[in-house]
């Protein structure tokens, strides 16, 4: 099989080495508008990808095995395209074998670049093909040159109405269609006032982001204005949301499980680390759960999974993550167990609390298992009368830790699951004293989560 790149230009722009594979196959796939582009001698069986397209590839490569088999793919195949899945169904090692040959053409952002005088290192890609506009919102900075790769003839106008929305207005758009065809051509204009009508669907919008000087500033690095969310004042506060954040030290392709998610801050900022980072976020309340997909939404990460129902139950089915924030419910029955149990080792858990019951079960934890154990207190100066003074915060316990590999309540540790099918958990002295049962209301002795908003809690 040979993937071979074909661009707007079609039989033409094509090298010899592709076009002698072209007229050399018995199977020729792709999709309509590719496969019209070439020429009768290319004479193989033409086949259409059928849609949905993942799903059916396994059995379609099948039906054709023994054969020569060329697939035709968007200028590069290994750039957002259909490479990338074969190379998944048949495995790496089939790269550069009589398996898997992949002959590229210049990618749409080459060409983009190229038109543009923009140096491709330094130009950020974002691909709302198949995917949510809002994904957008994470990218958008002032200045920032960017290339988003459109799904369609919509989606320039999608583009410059969510740029309205997060208050980048006056950012200056050009549309880039048929790049390297006989029908290229640049649409130009602001996102504020938006002027062309749907054209040609293969676009791509080139953005030089403007940000309207009374839109709210959102940084590049955790501890984003508290502004920037919708809440209900479950909100972990910027400041200690940014130490929290420290502590949990996202990675590129890590999975976070934000448990007692409120608004869904530490959730967000995590995946708003890196483009691979992702989370789930569990909270119980249907409203507070609704709100933190609306919040992930606006703040450019909408794969955020959002799991509604209580701790720990509500962990059994979820993917083992590689961090764990508790940001609420920290004395439901064995919700710390579980969550130990569901680390790997190297895996890192921080929980955050502001009251004594939780905290005596951290310093519990703190004891058994080290790690680090600090009390955060901001303090922010206020007007008093006609001076100014300091009004603190709750101070917030944060327990942050890293699994070592053979930690008790590890995988090697069954025990550690029972809550998980309704055993006991013991208590740690001082954190209440009678044992807490998975047949409970899912709460402690406090009988509420950690964070219910408190007299003058104002994290």
């Amino acid at each position: 099989m040979t993937v071979v790149g074909i661009g707007a230009d079609g039989w033409a722009g094509i090298p010899v080495a592709s076009r002698d594979v072209l007229r050399d196959a018995d199977v020729l796939i792709g999709g309509p508008r590719q496969l019209d582009l070439l020429p009768a001698e290319c004479a193989g069986r033409r086949v259409s990808w059928p849609s949905p397209l993942r799903p059916a590839v396994p059995g379609l490569l099948a039906a054709h095995a023994g054969r020569k088999v060329a697939v035709l793919a968007s200028g590069d195949p290994m750039f957002y395209g259909i490479g990338r899945t074969l190379t998944e169904v048949l495995g790496d090692g089939a790269i550069g074998t009589d398996a898997l040959r992949i002959l590229p053409h210049p990618s749409s952002v080459s060409y983009a670049c190229a038109r543009l005088g923009w140096p491709v290192e330094e130009t950020e890609v974002v691909t709302l093909v198949g995917r949510p506009p809002a994904q957008l919102s994470a990218a958008l900075h002032d200045g920032r040159r960017l290339l988003v790769l459109s799904a369609g003839p919509g989606t320039p106008a999608e583009v410059a109405r969510l740029l309205g929305e997060q208050g980048f207005g006056p950012t200056r758009m050009r549309v880039l269609e048929q790049l390297g065809g006989e029908r290229e051509r640049v649409l130009s204009g602001t996102a504020e006032d938006w002027p062309h009508p749907p054209g040609d669907a293969l676009n791509v919008i080139a953005l030089v982001c403007r940000r309207s000087p009374d839109a709210l500033r959102l940084g590049a690095v955790p501890g984003l204005p508290d502004d920037a969310y919708e809440s209900d004042g479950q909100l972990t506060k910027r400041h200690v949301r940014a130490a929290t954040l420290g502590a949990l030290a996202p990675e590129p392709g890590e999975l976070l499980w934000d448990i007692g998610g409120g608004s869904g801050s530490i959730a967000i900022e995590w995946m708003r680390a890196h483009r691979s980072c992702r989370a789930v976020c569990v909270e119980r309340d249907p409203v507070r759960a609704e709100r933190i997909g609306r919040n992930a939404d606006r703040l450019g990460v909408p794969a955020l999974r959002v799991v509604t129902g209580p701790a720990p139950e509500a962990l059994a089915d979820l993917p083992a993550p590689d961090a764990v924030f508790i940001g609420g419910g920290l004395t439901s029955p064995g919700l710390l167990a579980a969550c130990w149990a569901a680390l790997p080792p190297g895996g890192r858990l921080v929980a955050n609390t502001v009251t004594l019951e939780s905290e005596a079960l951290l310093a519990d934890w703190y004891r058994r298992h080290g790690g680090e154990l600090v009390r955060l207190a901001v303090s922010h100066a206020v007007p008093v009368g006609g001076f100014t003074g300091w009004r603190q915060a709750m101070p917030v316990t944060q327990w942050a830790v890293r699994k070592d590999p053979g930690a008790a309540g590890g995988p090697a540790d069954p025990e550690a699951f029972d809550v998980l099918r309704g055993g006991t958990f013991e208590a740690p002295a001082g954190a209440g004293g009678a044992p807490w049962t998975a047949a409970g209301p899912g709460h402690g002795p406090e009988g509420d989560d950690d964070y219910e908003a408190l007299p003058g809690d104002d994290r």
